[in-house]
């Protein structure tokens, strides 16, 4: 079905730019850089998916049975994204917030080609049907030359919620934890950008180059893009290992490096922090039993630091082995949405987030990776991360906190000014 060809990559780092500019041509790009980040389970340093055979795209309803039939029936490489919304084929949940950018629920394709560079070696796969292309498109490649910067006219990012209606709203979620309603619960604001025209492949060049994050996707969907720094993998299968990795705990960076040690010492010790991620933890560790063989579920690490560009990070790693009466889809319904952006119990999180916020998270909060032809996958969390429609020239980004019972409202509003530094950086 696809012809495989290996060649020696001289400069990865080159070509990984190079490889991004030739994509632009083509309807539709997944783009995946680990940066080079030294961290558990890793595949590839960097993947290109593009220009899609057939795609799969559709709103909540019945998706993950859509999605179950076309993985099945393909049984080859498929790259796209599942949405924070498909939650509404879950559970008796809905979705009416405001929703600027009107992006499908899932989107899926099986890419006429792909690119898996790992170290100096360079896999190219392609259907056969277009197999003929490999040395024309190669030579494309290594003649790309960086696309020249662009000066943006200047941009008025706005707020969805006002600070005072932020803290009024993080106020009534501690209302809800006293009130024994929940334990957690991750809030989060929007902003964004109307009437706004960008170059996506510069924002996304600038805000890796800031970043640097493991999880790192460029997507688009015609005129649909995501930009994505994401720190955080949601869920990834190797063989019958399901491996999750939330986040919950977060300290700003600083220049200096004594400065910066006592920063990531500060968040080692804080008990409010290490609170919520064991929460998450417990919270994704149910989640996996649902699917897993008996007893096999295990923390391997608990509250672990990890430094990126803009943030320390409080990680943990949960594996489990899967169950073979369980499809591969059924080990992402049973955990999806992710707890680390949802909350605890994750239900009644779900439906006090829906209350609070005034936004569609859609692809915000959702995850992007892909699956192999033998059924495995890897999708990150969409945190971090630029959203466009080209059409209706709206750009938005989305960051959010975990509220819990130790929570202050204004240090919760601090939090998401830290995290939305990046991006804010990258549009302005």
């Amino acid at each position: 079905m696809r012809t495989s060809i290996v060649k020696n990559i001289e400069n990865p780092t080159q070509f990984k730019r190079q490889l991004l500019i030739w994509a632009q041509q083509f309807r539709e790009v997944v783009f995946m850089d680990s940066n080079d980040y030294p961290q558990h389970y890793s595949s590839y340093d960097c993947i290109l998916a593009i220009d899609a055979f057939v795609s799969l795209k559709t709103d909540y309803h019945n998706a993950f049975e859509d999605l179950k039939q076309y993985q099945q029936i393909t049984k080859d490489w498929l790259f796209g994204y599942l949405s924070y919304d498909l939650k509404n084929d879950i559970e008796v949940l809905h979705s009416n917030n405001f929703d600027g950018l009107n992006f499908p629920d899932l989107f899926f394709f099986q890419p006429k080609k792909i690119f898996l560079l790992k170290g100096n070696e360079l896999e190219i796969q392609y259907l056969n049907m277009c197999d003929d292309e490999v040395e024309e498109d190669f030579e494309e490649i290594i003649a790309q030359v960086s696309v020249p910067s662009v000066q943006n006219p200047k941009m008025e990012i706005k707020q969805r919620i006002p600070k005072e209606n932020y803290l009024e709203k993080v106020s009534k979620i501690l209302e809800h934890i006293h009130h024994g309603d929940i334990y957690e619960a991750n809030f989060c604001m929007e902003f964004f950008v109307e009437n706004a025209t960008i170059n996506p492949l510069e924002k996304f060049q600038k805000l890796n180059e800031i970043s640097k994050s493991p999880l790192a996707v460029f997507l688009k969907n015609n005129k649909q893009f995501l930009l994505s720094a994401s720190p955080e993998r949601y869920l990834k299968k190797v063989g019958e290992q399901i491996i999750s990795q939330p986040i919950k705990g977060t300290a700003k960076r600083f220049i200096d490096p004594i400065d910066d040690e006592i920063s990531k010492s500060k968040l080692v010790l804080d008990l409010k922090e290490r609170a919520e991620n064991i929460m998450i933890a417990d919270l994704v560790r149910n989640d996996l039993s649902r699917t897993a063989q008996k007893g096999s579920v295990k923390v391997e690490e608990l509250c672990g630091i990890y430094s990126f560009e803009q943030v320390h990070q409080m990680i943990s790693t949960v594996t489990s082995k899967l169950d073979s009466q369980y499809s591969v889809i059924d080990v992402i319904k049973t955990t999806f949405p992710m707890g680390s952006m949802t909350g605890t119990p994750k239900i009644s999180a779900m439906k006090i987030i829906e209350e609070l916020e005034e936004t569609k998270r859609g692809l915000y909060s959702g995850a992007v990776g892909y699956f192999t032809p033998n059924g495995d996958f890897d999708f990150n969390v969409v945190i971090r991360s630029v959203l466009y429609n080209q059409e209706n020239r709206y750009v938005s980004f989305s960051v959010g906190s975990a509220i819990t019972s130790q929570s202050i409202p204004e240090n919760e509003y601090e939090e998401c000014l830290l995290k939305a530094k990046a991006m804010r950086e990258v549009l302005s």
